[in-house]
C-alpha cells in the first residue's frame, strides 16, 4: 500500500499557465523595456543636482524672498551689522534678517509642559496641551516656547500654539516669532567681590515680572557660575551670561511665566540710563564682545533721544 501512494505521489503533471500568470510575465516584459530609459532620466537629474551642488551658493539666502524694504537691503548688502538696527530703532520684521546678520544661531525648546506619571509625579515635556470643551467634544491645543541667542550678547523669546499631530510646525512658528523678538543684552560686572573687565555677568541688580513670577537677578563675581533654575540656565547661556545670582518670588513652577520674567529683566537691562564713569567702571557691553559692541557715547546720545521721543 506504501509503494502505491508513492508512486502517486512521484508522478508529475505538465504546467499550464494560467491567465493570470501570462499576464503578470507581460507585464514584467514591458517593465524591462521601460527601466533603461527612467535609469538615464534619473542619472541625468542626479548629475544635475551634484553640478548645482558643487556651486558656491549660500542655502540660507537663496531660499529667502524678502518681502520688506529692510530685507531687500540686508539682502543686497546695504546692511552688514545687527547693531544698527536696534541703534537707529528699526523694527525686525522678518526672521530671513535675522539668519543673515546673526548667522549660527542657536535655540532652545522650552520644557514647558508636563504629563502625569505612574508615580503620581509629572514629567516635564516640550509642549503643553490645554483642552477646550465644545458641543461637538474636546478640542486639544498645543503650544511652545523657544529661545534664540548667540552666547555673545543677542536673545529672544517665542511661543506659538497649534493643534495637535503638527509639533514641528509650531516648533518653527515658534522659532520665527523668537527671532523677530530679539534683543541685545546688557552684560558687564557689577559685583563688589570682582574688578573684572570681561562682561562675564550682569552690570546692576534688575527685576522682572510676568503674571505672578517675579525674578530679581543680582551681578556675581567669577566663578560663582549661574545660580538660577535650570531652565534659566539655559537662557543665560544662550545670552551669553556666564555668572548671576537669582532671587524669585511667585509661582515660579509655572515655566512660561519663569522665563518670560528672565526676558522682562533682560529687557530692562537696556532700558537704564548711566552715566559714562560707571559704564567704563563695570566694563559694560551691549550685544558681540569685540565687534562693534562696546558702549560708546554716541551710541548712548542716540539712544537716549530715542527715549525722550
Amino acid at each position: 500500500m506504501s509503494e502505491k501512494r508513492e508512486s502517486k505521489t512521484n508522478r508529475s503533471l505538465p504546467h499550464v499557465p494560467t491567465k493570470q500568470e501570462n499576464t503578470a510575465q507581460a507585464s514584467i516584459t514591458e517593465a524591462d523595456a521601460i527601466i533603461p530609459a527612467e535609469v538615464v532620466e534619473a542619472a541625468k537629474k542626479a548629475e544635475d543636482a551634484v553640478t548645482l551642488a558643487e556651486k558656491p551658493s549660500q542655502p540660507q539666502l537663496g531660499e529667502w524672498q524678502p518681502r520688506t524694504q529692510l530685507g531687500r537691503d540686508v539682502l543686497a548688502g546695504k546692511i552688514t551689522s545687527i547693531d544698527k538696527l536696534f541703534d537707529d530703532g528699526i523694527k525686525i520684521t522678518e526672521p530671513g534678517v535675522v539668519d543673515a546678520l546673526l548667522p549660527g544661531l542657536a535655540h532652545e525648546v522650552i520644557l514647558i509642559g508636563s504629563s502625569s506619571g505612574k508615580g503620581g509625579g509629572g514629567r516635564r515635556t516640550p509642549s503643553r496641551r490645554t483642552t477646550r470643551m465644545h458641543k461637538s467634544g474636546r478640542r486639544y491645543r498645543v503650544s511652545v516656547m523657544v529661545v534664540v541667542g548667540n552666547g555673545n550678547g543677542y536673545i529672544g523669546m517665542g511661543m506659538a500654539r497649534g493643534i495637535p499631530g503638527r509639533h514641528r510646525e509650531v516648533v518653527e512658528k515658534a522659532l520665527a516669532q523668537a527671532k523677530l523678538a530679539l534683543i541685545p543684552v546688557m552684560r558687564g560686572c557689577g559685583s563688589w567681590e570682582c574688578k573684572d573687565a570681561n562682561p562675564h555677568s550682569i552690570p546692576f541688580i534688575v527685576t522682572g515680572k510676568a503674571g505672578s513670577v517675579r525674578i530679581t537677578l543680582m551681578p556675581a563675581p567669577r566663578g560663582v557660575g549661574l545660580v538660577v533654575m535650570d531652565e534659566v540656565k539655559r537662557v543665560m547661556r544662550l545670552a551669553g551670561i556666564q555668572d548671576v545670582w537669582a532671587k524669585s518670588r511667585g509661582n515660579t513652577s509655572s515655566r512660561v511665566n519663569a522665563i518670560q520674567a528672565v526676558f522682562d529683566a533682560m529687557r530692562k537691562l537696556n532700558s537704564m540710563r548711566i552715566s559714562k564713569e560707571s559704564e567704563a567702571a563695570m566694563g559694560m557691553r551691549v550685544g558681540r564682545v569685540g565687534m562693534a559692541s562696546i558702549v560708546m557715547p554716541e551710541r548712548v546720545e542716540r539712544r537716549d533721544r530715542r527715549r525722550r521721543r
